[in-house]
């Protein structure tokens, strides 16, 4: 474990985006990467996203919904934000970790203006594909990645 890179994905609640990107990090990469999630505020686990992250096969609805607070005192090496809120109100982390900015759409709103749960899931499917898609270039892409810290 010691060769992993520590990887932290913030967003703002901690509900959804995060939460994924947590999950399919340990699923597809955990040989690579310590993976974490938490957000700058809590919001609790979205069960829309925990069910679409089970219909792909990870399952997410044992993980919490943290507040980036109770991981000051960890080394990442990496911060991904994954939502432009989280990214301007990200704190700033001590140690050498590399603050980079890969935003998603935030199904839960996306979600708001639709009719049915099919419709409204079909947001969620096409975030978490998406963040599976960044997840699988890890760790390559974010070694190539700006750091994005003020």
């Amino acid at each position: 474990m010691a060769n992993k890179l520590k990887v932290l994905f913030l967003c703002t609640g901690n509900s959804c985006r995060s939460q994924m990107a947590q999950g399919w990090a340990r699923q597809l990469r955990g040989d690579k990467i310590e993976a974490y999630s938490a957000g700058i505020e809590t919001h609790g686990l979205n069960p829309l996203a925990v069910q679409v992250m089970a219909e792909a096969g990870v399952d997410i609805s044992g993980q919490r919904s943290r507040h980036v607070d109770e991981f000051k005192n960890v080394e990442f090496d990496f911060v991904v934000t994954v939502c432009d809120h989280a990214h301007d109100h990200c704190p700033v982390f001590t140690g050498a970790a590399k603050v980079v900015h890969v935003p998603f759409e935030d199904p839960p709103r996306l979600a708001q203006r639709e009719k049915t749960v099919e419709q409204k899931l079909g947001h969620y499917r096409r975030i978490r594909d998406e963040i599976k898609t960044f997840i699988e270039s890890l760790p390559e892409s974010l070694l190539n990645q700006p750091n994005n810290r003020d």
